[in-house]
């Protein structure tokens, strides 16, 4: 049976009907404030508990061979802070999930992880990491850069779909590879059971290094109207991000982060998806 933990998020959800498409058995933490039922519905086995409860995940993990955690604290608020969950409570998981002789732990984590971080979250994965690699727990951690559904979608995408103005923080011209989070469930379903991602760290991105400049462009072409593109000089907010994805969105200015995708897209057979296909698959669910 496998675990997912963040079942009730947009990544963990997604992973969690992907598996039951493939007639796996599964299993989902649930909390009581969050809608576990749908899952429930369509097949899952749910256990409350909670992550910043150590003793609630032993039950959780008994008879498991395999987790996933997509578990993290954003949009969650009160005491789900990076501290608490995204570092302390899958500290906690882990120690389940060895006290529960689990075969497989696999950990979504992000490319820039580091516990040194002064980015609260990126801490907390960078943290999580290490503890999971020193557990001597069989893992996978898959390491994303940033989703193409998240943040070229909220920066250019957002604005560009109300014909309103797009704004960047600084130039808006580092380039990074934006993965799209249908690949990033691919390369988890593709590393369940597999040798070649047992005790490894996959670092994984889009299929080529974008600006977001150039996710105007995309959009423009998508659209079919001119996108008008503002700098923002750095330090100053962002018109449209919420405070707490100020300092993230300012971040990507820092550095570039391109990204050699050949052995591993041909090692597990993942097809990466371009950011125009994600653009046009967006739109037409709207």
């Amino acid at each position: 049976m496998i675990l997912v933990v963040g079942a009730t998020g947009n990544l963990g959800g997604a992973v969690t009907r992907a598996l039951l498409t493939q007639g796996k058995s599964v299993r989902i933490l649930a909390r009581t404030k969050s809608n576990y039922q749908p899952l429930v519905d369509a097949g899952t086995q749910a256990v409350f508990g909670d992550l910043k409860v150590r003793a609630s995940l032993d039950p959780l993990c008994q008879g498991i061979e395999t987790i996933i955690t997509t578990a993290n604290s954003a949009l969650r608020g009160g005491d789900d802070n990076p501290e608490t969950v995204d570092w302390q409570g899958n500290r906690n998981l882990i120690d389940a999930a060895k006290a529960a002789q689990v075969k497989q732990f696999i950990f979504i984590s992000a490319s820039s992880a580091d516990p040194r971080s002064p980015v609260p979250f990126l801490a907390a994965k960078g943290k999580t990491e290490e503890y999971l690699q020193a557990s001597r727990i069989p893992y996978t951690i898959i390491a994303p850069n940033a989703f193409m559904e998240v943040w070229p979608a909220m920066v250019v995408g957002l604005p560009a779909l109300q014909g309103k103005p797009v704004y960047v923080a600084g130039t808006g011209t580092h380039k990074h590879s934006f993965i799209s989070v249908a690949d990033v469930i691919s390369f988890i379903l593709c590393s369940i059971g597999n040798p070649s991602a047992i005790n490894k760290r996959l670092v994984i991105g889009g299929p080529e290094p974008l600006s977001f400049r150039d996710a105007a462009t995309v959009y423009e072409r998508v659209l079919g109207h001119p996108v008008t593109v503002n700098s923002v000089p750095l330090g100053q907010p962002v018109p449209g991000l919420a405070e707490g994805m100020q300092p993230l969105v300012a971040s990507f200015e820092a550095f570039d982060s391109p990204m050699e995708m050949k052995e591993l897209t041909q090692t597990f057979g993942v097809q990466l998806t371009p950011l125009e296909q994600a653009v046009r698959r967006m739109i037409a669910k709207q």
